[in-house]
């Protein structure tokens, strides 16, 4: 979703030399410590905010209770740290935090210039275009001359440029430091157009004065895998989070659900045996008890029940299943076998 400034780049390339294998052995940390520290956006709807008690919910949120889950047994054992986007890669190369679940787009230049390690894909997302109903436009090829309300020093605001160009249009580009601003700016009526993700576009349009008067274009135009990510140099850390994410999608494929995860411990299923350490010791080679990935059904549930309490299409979000549908009902959602 979002890209660096040259400074953000030089800052974190910095930390990351000092880094080094300094933050190897993550897992034993973490249970010295007894919690998992979590980096979160804190401000998207669907993925990660607190409630008025102060409890945290969200896609991203539920993902961090599951690691904990595997390690411990217990979800709650994850404390969360607000980190905003030019501050997050840094907090997670200076050791601040353990991971980074923030509706990351996974990107080259993260990946292997950064010292990050992205796990795996949590939601496709793609950047779509946001618009008062009352202007009586139903596609973005529609928006020349617009307006556009949009986050500064992102991959967005790239995406922007390259699609009006691409289709010959012409557009006002209103450019701010925060997506806070953004949005304020787009619901004041300054612009035509809000632009990001259309994760956070459904997200945003939750705190506008008045959601039913927005309706989100059907154009997506890029590519946005939003996915959870380590540090590199700890390889047992990374597969811990990374086999995390699988076991999740695959309890789904199995049709193993936190309502049915007792009852299935007596499945016949080989498969099923030793997802749950019926058979087999696979945690062992993770540094986790036989049950992880049980703990994790039994605490968080499936990658689906994931979805659905979330992003899903009951929830504030509202969103289809679409390509985050498993690769069996036609999405891309898809896990590498535990045996």
């Amino acid at each position: 979703m979002k890209d660096l400034t040259k400074l953000l780049f030089i800052t974190v390339l910095a930390v990351t030399l000092f880094a080094g294998s300094a933050f190897a052995g993550t897992l034993d940390t973490v249970k010295k410590r007894g919690y998992v520290k979590t980096g979160v956006s804190g401000k998207v709807v669907g993925f990660s905010t607190t409630d008025a008690k102060g409890h945290w919910n969200g896609l991203d949120v539920d993902f961090a209770r599951a690691v904990a889950a595997a390690i411990f047994g217990d979800s709650d054992k994850v404390r969360f740290t607000p980190v905003a986007f030019k501050e997050a890669f840094t907090a997670l190369q200076s050791g601040e935090i353990d991971m980074l679940t923030r509706n990351t787009t996974w990107t080259f230049q993260r990946d292997t210039k950064l010292g990050l390690e992205f796990v795996g894909v949590l939601f496709y997302d793609g950047q779509g275009f946001m618009v008062k109903k009352d202007l009586g436009v139903n596609s973005a090829l529609e928006l020349d001359g617009a307006s556009v309300c949009t986050q500064s020093g992102t991959t967005t605001e790239l995406n922007l440029s390259d699609y009006f160009t691409a289709h010959g249009m012409k557009y006002k580009p209103v450019v701010y430091e925060s997506s806070d601003e953004a949005t304020v700016i787009y619901d004041s009526g300054r612009c035509d157009v809000y632009t990001t993700d259309a994760s956070g576009l459904a997200s945003r349009r939750t705190t506008l004065k008045d959601p039913k008067a927005h309706i989100i274009l059907p154009e997506v135009i890029s590519k946005e895998p939003l996915g959870p990510a380590v540090r590199q140099g700890d390889q047992q850390w990374s597969d811990i989070v990374r086999w995390t994410l699988f076991a999740l999608i695959n309890a789904e494929e199995l049709g193993i659900d936190s309502h049915n995860v007792d009852q299935m411990l007596k499945s016949k299923n080989p498969a099923v045996q030793r997802f749950l350490g019926v058979s087999g010791n696979f945690g062992q080679y993770l540094g986790l008890s036989k049950d992880w990935a049980y703990q994790i059904v039994k605490k968080v549930g499936n990658y689906g029940e994931l979805y659905d309490r979330n992003v899903g299409p009951n929830s504030a979000l509202g969103l289809e299943r679409g390509v985050n549908a498993l690769w069996t009902k036609g999405g891309l959602i898809y896990a590498p076998p535990i045996r």
